[in-house]
């Protein structure tokens, strides 16, 4: 009987890096490394430090998204500030409706009344 075949290899490994550093899911890095869920979870149980490793990877692209928005602000982008702010606080800017030439709104109402004796009723 042949022993065990095993998907715990350096390059299995390797690939569920890659995943997990892109912010993959469990799901997915385990579809990108051709492994199962539960032979991931598996290698975790057994080695807790790359369970560790994958939950850190996973903040990666976080990480990258405000270094770079950081780096926009540092920059003195205007866009990017307001962004910010918006996400942070909420858009607090109020939508106004107006007519014509910054005029109010008009709106016009024809009212038709019709004598019901005329039309046959």
């Amino acid at each position: 009987m042949a022993g065990k075949i095993t998907k715990q290899t350096p390059e299995t490994l390797q690939l569920l890096r890659e995943a997990f550093s892109w912010g993959c899911t469990d799901s997915e890095a385990c579809c990108y490394a051709d492994i199962s869920t539960s032979t991931l979870y598996n290698i975790c149980a057994a080695n807790p430090s790359f369970l560790e490793l994958k939950n850190k990877l996973k903040n990666t692209p976080m990480m990258k998204a405000r270094r770079v928005i950081n780096g926009a602000l540092d920059d003195d982008d205007v866009s990017t500030a307001h962004k910010v702010i918006d996400r942070k606080e909420g858009l607090k800017v109020k939508n106004e409706i107006t007519g014509a030439d910054g005029g109010p709104v008009e709106s016009k109402w024809t009212v038709e009344f019709v004598n019901a004796e005329t039309t046959g009723k």
